[in-house]
């Protein structure tokens, strides 16, 4: 950006402070990209993961508005995975892939079975066993729909809550209220899983205790059940006939710690791990590409797997149908198909991005308060110049250098792990 700010008293007139970019190497000021994708944005991705932890962790212990009760409310942790697509390679440990005692090959001529035992980092790990039987079109069309999917499980989860606990719906919908904070992850097989916090408060949100006769054991159990009663059917197609589309088999359902249960997750590790994967881009996840692809050759030129790019192949194919034309596929090739946010919540979950962001820059302007702004500003370009590049390259180096000692300090010092001893 190139341009200048100044602020002055409103009464007197009087300048307090004036910033103008023709003192700044290049005449520009660089200003944040708010690109949430490490391999994009290092910096921007560390502020955006930090806002993260801050949502979610409110959600589970209080803060930024919420009160602290809700650490006492219902919570669990869970993981909602897609369904199988077709055969994958697979990590078992020190046990063969997909052994199959009796052979034999696929239509296409393809071992039906693999013998291997895959190391953790084996590049066939989530990869088919046959790229012709792989159900690409089944892949794509439930990414597309996967927000549907997570509409369908939380109004399941009312339902089946209101069977469980003896209640009529209408009873249970003015009595309590489900509060979540969800976030997609790609899997090896580039097949998305959601990890989600669920949390029950009462009917006035998480000021609100929920009802004695609404716990988490019942909780648990209704989301096993909506997870198992979502089916999707789509409108038939001629070009692909009909789906049906629902959740995976697996599915993880775990309590979050209270103060009578050491045994269960941790609030602190729980939130850190969903702000670590939203920082995560295609380049971390071997899923999809940072950016949107306009033309068909992109897809041909990215640097991804066979597997990935016939997935990106697919959308393209399918987004080119007329009954498919609203899914805009074309439009989400990069990410697969799926077109939700990476980390989405329910409205009464916590606090948002925009509260934290404004509560940053309120700080930020904590030093002239009651003051005015007159500002000018123009959009230059993106991106640093070959020199600008290389110098924000060795400070990125040096701050995370100086993070990772500042760590080793806190472990090793007084109040830290080996201080503790």
């Amino acid at each position: 950006m190139t341009g200048s700010t100044t602020e002055y008293e409103p009464e007197s007139g009087e300048i307090v402070h004036h910033y103008d970019t023709a003192n700044e190497p290049g005449e520009r000021l660089l200003v944040r990209c708010r690109n949430r994708r490490a391999t994009v944005c290092a910096p921007c991705s560390r502020l955006h993961a930090g806002d993260t932890f801050h949502l979610v962790r409110a959600g589970l212990v209080g803060g930024k508005h919420i009160p602290d009760s809700v650490r006492r409310h219902p919570r669990l942790f869970i993981t909602l995975t897609a369904p199988g697509f077709g055969p994958v390679h697979r990590s078992a440990g020190d046990m063969p892939c997909r052994p199959r005692r009796g052979g034999g090959y696929c239509e296409h001529g393809r071992p039906s079975g693999c013998g291997r035992v895959h190391a953790p980092d084996d590049p066939l790990l989530g990869q088919p066993l046959c790229h012709g039987c792989y159900d690409y079109p089944g892949h794509v069309l439930w990414h597309s729909h996967a927000g549907r999917l997570w509409k369908a499980f939380t109004d399941n989860l009312y339902h089946h809550l209101a069977a469980l606990t003896g209640r009529s719906r209408s009873h249970l919908r003015r009595s309590v209220r489900i509060s979540y904070a969800k976030v997609a992850e790609y899997q090896r097989r580039a097949a998305v899983h959601v990890h989600a916090v669920v949390r029950l408060d009462g009917a006035d949100g998480p000021g609100n205790p929920p009802p004695t006769w609404a716990d988490g054991d019942e909780l648990a159990a209704a989301v096993r059940t909506s997870v198992a009663a979502v089916r999707l059917h789509l409108p038939y197609s001629s070009a692909l006939g009909e789906h049906e589309l629902h959740w995976g088999t697996q599915l993880d359902v775990r309590p979050l710690r209270t103060a009578t249960d050491d045994r269960a997750l941790n609030d602190e590790a729980v939130a850190a791990y969903v702000a670590k994967y939203v920082s995560k881009g295609a380049g971390d996840t071997g899923a999809g590409a940072d950016r949107r692809i306009s033309h068909p050759e992109g897809i041909r030129t990215a640097q991804v797997t066979r597997h990935v790019r016939t997935l990106m192949a697919t959308c393209w194919r399918l987004g080119g149908l007329p009954e498919l034309t609203h899914l805009r596929l074309r439009a989400w090739a990069h990410t697969l198909g799926y077109r939700g946010h990476i980390l989405t919540k329910s409205r009464a979950y916590s606090t948002t991005y925009g509260a934290l962001r404004a509560a940053r820059v309120g700080h930020h302007r904590a030093g002239f308060p009651g003051t005015e702004k007159e500002s000018t500003w123009r959009y230059v370009a993106s991106g640093h110049s070959p020199g600008g590049g290389l110098i924000a390259a060795g400070i990125a180096t040096d701050l995370a250098t100086n993070r990772e000692a500042a760590r080793e300090a806190l472990r090793d010092g007084p109040g830290g792990a080996d201080g503790a001893r």
